[in-house]
């Protein structure tokens, strides 16, 4: 009997994968720099933004959850002045098959071969609750440009998709952003990350919201003493595997003989794509694709 729920937690690594190197790639901060932005370091969260088009600062900021909306509302505003969504994006695409082929020659053709399959089970899945995911589902599909492309398009909207699904469960919690990034350190190693705070102050925490966050936590017993308790460690673990259950209907949808597939495809290659994710961003960057690490953040 398929393991659905093991697929989706698998499949949500290989999005990462497959996604979270061009958040640091040159080509698209170069792109990115030649539309006008003073700061290529935003392109991290730029394109992601610009696929929601015209979305108010205050909710984009909601749909990112974890960012600091002032972050978000700095990144809009560029977008605003020196250029636009649609050619932010531009930059994205030019990216991505030049990119993967420098990281794995000929993944892209083999992804392509999948791009039918993968978008199938896109268009199955309901939209309501998924803002990431059905902004970036409603973007004009680039199948007769590059089949590789086009399946990197569907697996990032299933990214978004499995996202979305992980920011409903912590909301459902009732977890904020800053204590989102505090709990995500049950899922990594922490001491390569110098603490439990790292990943929460990557994101905009600072000293009063940090020191704010831990103690909502351990009044909930979730943390004590500025670290996570175990009630803690169990609840994040719990949410991941929640997580993984409400994204195995895209896989499903997709089809275990194409889903396997692709997993076969992308996970031999995951040193690869965490290799160019440290020559870019650095070791503790994108925490989703290192050994042991979670699929949601």
């Amino acid at each position: 009997m398929t393991d659905w729920n093991d697929l989706s937690a698998r499949g949500g690594r290989v999005g990462h994968d497959l996604v979270g190197w061009v958040m640091w790639d040159e080509q698209a901060k170069a792109g990115l720099g030649e539309l006008g932005f003073p700061n290529t370091g935003v392109w991290i969260v730029a394109w992601r933004l610009a696929g929601l088009g015209n979305t108010p600062h205050p909710v984009a900021a909601a749909m990112t959850y974890s960012i600091h909306p002032g972050f978000i509302e700095a990144i809009h505003g560029a977008i605003d002045t020196v250029t636009t969504n649609d050619a932010v994006l531009g930059v994205l695409d030019d990216a991505i098959v030049p990119g993967l082929e420098s990281i794995v020659p000929g993944l892209a053709a083999d992804l392509g071969e999948l791009a039918d399959d993968l978008w199938a089970g896109v268009d199955a899945m309901f939209h309501g609750m998924r803002p990431f995911f059905s902004a970036f589902r409603a973007r004009p599909r680039p199948a007769d440009r590059d089949p590789g492309l086009s399946a990197w398009h569907a697996i990032n909207c299933i990214r978004e998709l499995r996202g979305d699904n992980h920011w409903a469960l912590l909301a459902s919690e009732g977890i904020d952003d800053v204590e989102a990034g505090l709990l995500h350190s049950a899922m990594v190693d922490v001491d390569e990350y110098g603490g439990e705070e790292w990943i929460a102050r990557s994101r905009g925490g600072d000293d009063q919201s940090v020191a704010a966050a831990w103690s909502r936590l351990e009044a909930r017993g979730l943390a004590d003493d500025g670290r996570l308790s175990d009630t803690g460690r169990a609840l994040r673990l719990d949410l991941e595997q929640r997580t993984d259950e409400l994204t195995a209907p895209v896989w499903q949808a997709i089809g275990e003989t194409a889903t396997v597939k692709l997993l076969d495809l992308v996970e031999l290659h995951q040193d690869a794509f965490v290799q160019r994710i440290d020559e870019t961003a650095g070791p503790r960057w994108m925490p989703a694709v290192r050994p042991g690490g979670s699929a949601s953040v």
